[in-house]
């Protein structure tokens, strides 16, 4: 009986790591606000400047205006993914000769 336990143990482990997924990376981007309105805001690092959309679910403390520093948290996710040509076959290498 004990065999029979260890045993169905080990298993639901291993099914559990097996399906246990790894978590969604978080990045931040942190800048001056340089433009803000209700659905997007536009931050520069630099000479760099990125864009970021935002709804009503985005947490935000304070309020982002021109020119305050600040830190936006993101998750790259892709919203479509359109393949533009198929794989092409690798080419068969030549035999070796000895």
């Amino acid at each position: 009986m004990k065999r029979y336990l260890v045993v169905l143990v080990a298993i639901l482990m291993i099914v559990g790591i097996a399906l246990a997924r790894a978590p969604k990376s978080d990045y931040q981007w942190t800048g001056d606000v340089i433009e803000v309105d209700n659905d997007h805001i536009i931050v520069q690092k630099g000479d760099e400047k990125w864009e970021f959309s935002h709804d009503k679910d985005t947490k935000m403390t304070g309020t982002p205006k021109a020119g305050s520093k600040v830190t936006v948290k993101y998750v790259m996710k892709a919203t479509a993914i359109e393949v533009k040509e198929e794989a092409k076959a690798a080419p068969k290498a030549a035999p070796k000769k000895k």
